[in-house]
């Protein structure tokens, strides 16, 4: 009952006339970047989180919201008419998305994904409104010893899921490890990787590598591609912007189906809904079958229902991870980590106790953002993919541009751009070779505390290694990461003996 009156007021807050437009504003703009190929929540979050130091936290986190879910909503639209989607976590509700398109079903399956990240995102929200409080008193209990265990987990398990190549995640990793120490270190005062420069003293705000890393370096891998020649037609959607009652009944089983897939995914740190989006399209797939008239690769509902679903509720569950454990568990969610932070927030157990109304309104505004989404997705989504005839080279000067002044307005130093640019073009070398993005950020995040977790529980132990892994916590930890890895070894040993036969 206390989790249903907090919620309540936090709806007194959120449904301040004030807060609405920012809710409608983080939605419009979440999904429009969220539209562009190659963009998606993660960069419209990075790119607002400079311009939002003039608002309060409360108005700035509910705008924030309404980004997160926006992106996902937007990443599926260019998947379904162009066969190019938003993000990596729309590329399995595409392949039957833009199978329906071809066959004059566009607006169906629009609506199929509309409504799905509708169902999926409810779902998890209610359960993180009901669960995340008790998570947050549960981790009371952890002490130094156990965030270094929850911090090594996600990076590990972050940089062997997100890859193909154990070797490029743990490059990606170490990339990340080493932004997140440049500057003076406080307990002993000694300057890393500083090379003397002033202004690496205070190190590099999380802000410029965000930008840079996502903003810059896709604006960049793009450039380097105009001019080559591309097959991509953009279909038309035209026709009944919903479903029969015989789509929904067709429908509505593979939405919840996703939705149990995402749940659990989201409080792991796999770096993002891929794993439980690909995981709902595959069983949606066996199921259809065993089918008198299988539908699958004709334009399959289930096949863009599951996986929507399933990308939306992983995203729900990894607001609940980040605001009781203060753990982000994918890219966009580390970058909410950062917004917290520049607040002076810190996500994790006392995050209830101490900043309470702004929590409650933020969780309120995850259900009001879901609905504004659903209104602007199933009658408008035609107009949204009129962004795609955008000419790329205004569209990513564009976006230059918008980075640039953001960075500039939050600090007021030339320095940071001109690292803004050596970080953009070290995103553009880790895209061009395959280097995943997700460990660096979340390294950068979770590398500071994962220092002073360790300094701590060795102080405390006066020095004996044995303390991090001397509680049940720890060791759990340890062995689910274990498990992690060698799942994640496993499944892609198995995904090359598949492709050599």
């Amino acid at each position: 009952m206390d989790s249903l009156s907090n919620l309540l007021d936090g709806f007194g807050t959120a449904l301040t006339p004030m807060n609405l437009v920012w809710v409608f504003v983080g939605a419009l703009l979440g999904t429009a970047v969220g539209v562009l190929p190659g963009l998606g929540s993660a960069m419209a979050v990075a790119l607002l989180l400079p311009v939002t130091f003039t608002l309060d936290p409360t108005a700035a986190l509910i705008m924030f919201a309404g980004v997160y879910f926006g992106g996902l909503f937007g990443d599926s639209i260019s998947g379904i008419l162009m066969n190019t989607p938003g993000n990596s976590t729309a590329i399995a509700g595409t392949f039957e998305g833009h199978r329906m398109a071809k066959n004059g079903r566009a607006p169906q399956a629009l609506a199929t994904s509309a409504i799905a990240s509708f169902i999926g995102g409810m779902i998890a929200t209610t359960l993180v409104v009901f669960f995340a409080p008790t998570l947050a008193a549960l981790a009371t209990n952890f002490g130094p010893a156990e965030y270094l265990a929850l911090a090594v987990f996600a990076f590990i398990a972050t940089s062997a899921v997100v890859s193909d190549s154990a070797l490029k995640g743990l490059t990606a990793l170490l990339i990340g490890l080493t932004l997140a120490v440049i500057g003076i270190d406080g307990p002993s005062g000694a300057s890393r990787f500083t090379f003397e420069v002033p202004a690496l003293f205070d190190g590099i705000h999380i802000v410029v590598i965000t930008v840079a890393m996502l903003a810059l370096g896709e604006v960049i891998h793009i450039a380097s591609k105009i001019g080559r020649p591309e097959d991509r037609s953009l279909i038309k959607s035209q026709g009944r912007p919903w479903l029969s009652k015989a789509e929904f009944r067709e429908a509505l089983p593979a939405w919840l189906r996703g939705t149990a897939f995402g749940v659990p995914f989201g409080v792991i740190p796999a770096g993002g809904a891929e794993v439980p989006s690909f995981l709902a399209y595959g069983t949606e797939r066996r199921l259809d079958r065993k089918r008198e008239k299988p539908m699958f690769g004709k334009g399959a509902i289930r096949g863009v229902a599951g996986p929507e679903a399933a990308g939306n509720s992983t995203a729900g569950t990894a607001m609940g991870a980040l605001l009781a454990l203060g753990l982000p568990t994918s890219a966009t969610a580390a970058i909410m980590l950062a917004a917290f932070q520049q607040y002076g927030m810190q996500p994790g157990p006392l995050l209830f106790e101490r900043s309470g109304d702004i929590v409650w309104a933020l969780l309120a505004s995850l259900f009001l953002a879901m609905i504004v989404l659903l209104i602007l997705n199933l009658p408008f989504a035609p107009l949204w993919a009129q962004l795609l005839k955008i000419p790329k080279n205004y569209l990513y000067a564009g976006i230059s541009v918008f980075a640039a002044l953001g960075v500039y307005a939050s600090s007021a130093s030339i320095v940071d751009l001109i690292f803004m640019l050596g970080l953009g073009i070290v995103g553009f070398m880790m895209r061009r070779y395959e280097i995943p993005l997700a460990p660096v950020l979340i390294a950068v995040i979770l590398g500071p505390l994962a220092e002073e977790s360790l300094r701590r529980a060795l102080a405390v132990s006066e020095g004996d290694p044995s303390i991090l892994v001397s509680s049940g916590i720890t060791i759990v930890l340890y062995a689910l990461m274990v498990i992690a890895v060698v799942f994640s070894i496993v499944s892609k040993i198995r995904a090359r003996k598949t492709a050599d036969f």
